[in-house]
């Protein structure tokens, strides 16, 4: 009817960029307007092998001859292989598995409450979240992570999360009340502005944690699945979680969640209690024991520490002769972020047009989120585009 907004078909809550990919090729990705394009975005940390991967595209097409999609009322044995070594590679005892890293915090959230009330203590329920945080988009980690603007309009917020400043250990355990259940925090924090969280905090929250008799939750959604050298960020810390989050790497893009846990903190999730009708089927467990495959074969996390090594020491150089326009470089391994002094979309945008593709974060963030698999070439044409454009920013002031 005339007068009444037409809603497209794709309900409009992405700005998308006007740009499409027809193929991608290990680091690149070949865009509808016929540009070649070096993709440090990574679907945001999801693509962690690079795209078309042989290895994954052979587990893909041999697990597409099966069983799809069983459910969990049957025994699904590669479901059961991932956890073996998710579990044999991780300070965890048991495994969950599910579609979304939203998914796999709702199931920790969840069993951090359910392991106090199975102890009689069902009034320790609230967690202790970190400003800047992001966790997800459903009711519950919207709430978690605190971000008003994430949680405007989707009122009221749901209750049970109480945030406290970045690194403030004093700030933290001043929060904790008889209602307090768990903290829960990224090791490093990517959405926020890939600010890395200390090797001494976060063993300080372990502590705390053990003090108080709270279980400490970590968010690798992100930061997991070797970005920052090691399989798993909290190793960079030598501090191990109760329960952990794991989601986007750990597919290689395809949809794959999971949520691991100490056998004691998982002691309250008895059957019945959580569950999911799509996760772990056996098309999802292949491909991720496929990224597996790789991920743990040897040299692999030790190519990761070194070609970031050699993108954090670019960057240091590019960022010192360019105080104008860039002011930091931040994160670990190859989760790495530039501080912008300049707006960080406009940076994007420019380095999208020399060929480089990024995502934005928080703090006016510039986040650099590359294949594991990248190499010296692919680092010096991203370090390039890098300069360019601050050249260019340079010259036009």
């Amino acid at each position: 009817m005339e007068g009444i907004a037409v809603i497209p078909s794709l309900l409009p809550v992405f700005s998308r960029i006007n740009l499409s990919f027809e193929k991608g090729e290990g680091a690149y990705l070949f865009g509808s307007d016929g540009r070649r394009y070096l993709d440090f975005a990574s679907g945001i940390a999801v693509t962690a092998l690079g795209h078309a991967h042989p290895h994954l595209v052979a587990a893909l097409k041999a697990a597409a001859e099966k069983p799809w999609h069983l459910s969990n009322l049957y025994e699904i044995p590669e479901q059961k292989q991932l956890a073996d070594r998710l579990v044999a590679h991780s300070f965890a005892d048991t495994a969950f598995f599910c579609n979304s890293g939203a998914e796999a915090l709702e199931c920790g959230i969840k069993m951090v409450r359910k392991y106090h009330a199975a102890r009689g203590q069902a009034q320790k329920y609230r967690m202790i979240s970190i400003q800047g945080a992001f966790h997800g988009r459903t009711l519950a980690t919207i709430a978690a992570g605190g971000q008003e603007k994430y949680l405007a309009g989707f009122g009221p917020k749901v209750d049970g999360f109480d945030q406290v400043a970045f690194g403030n250990l004093n700030e933290l355990r001043a929060a904790i009340t008889p209602e307090t259940a768990g903290i829960m925090i990224e090791p490093v924090q990517g959405e926020g502005g890939v600010r890395a969280n200390s090797a001494d905090y976060l063993r300080a929250l372990r502590q705390v944690a053990d003090e108080f008799g709270l279980l400490l939750l970590f968010d690798e959604v992100q930061c997991g699945m070797g970005r920052t050298g090691t399989l798993f960020a909290y190793e960079q810390a030598d501090v191990a979680p109760d329960v952990m989050a794991l989601a986007k790497g750990l597919g290689g893009g395809f949809p794959v969640g999971a949520c691991l846990a100490s056998e004691r903190a998982a002691s309250g999730m008895t059957a019945g209690v959580h569950g999911t009708t799509f996760g772990g089927n056996p098309l999802a467990m292949s491909v991720a024991n496929a990224v597996l495959d790789v991920m743990l074969a040897p040299g692999f996390l030790d190519h990761v520490t070194a070609i970031s090594e050699k993108l954090r020491h670019g960057l240091a150089r590019i960022v010192a002769a360019n105080p104008a326009v860039y002011d930091e470089v931040r994160g670990q391994g190859l989760l790495s972020g530039l501080r912008c002094v300049v707006p960080n979309g406009e940076v994007q945008t420019r380095l999208r047009e020399h060929g480089l593709l990024t995502v934005a974060a928080g703090d006016n963030v510039v986040r650099l989120l590359p294949p594991l698999t990248i190499g010296d070439q692919e680092v010096t044409e991203a370090l390039a585009a890098i300069e360019a454009v601050a050249s260019a920013w340079v010259a036009q002031a």
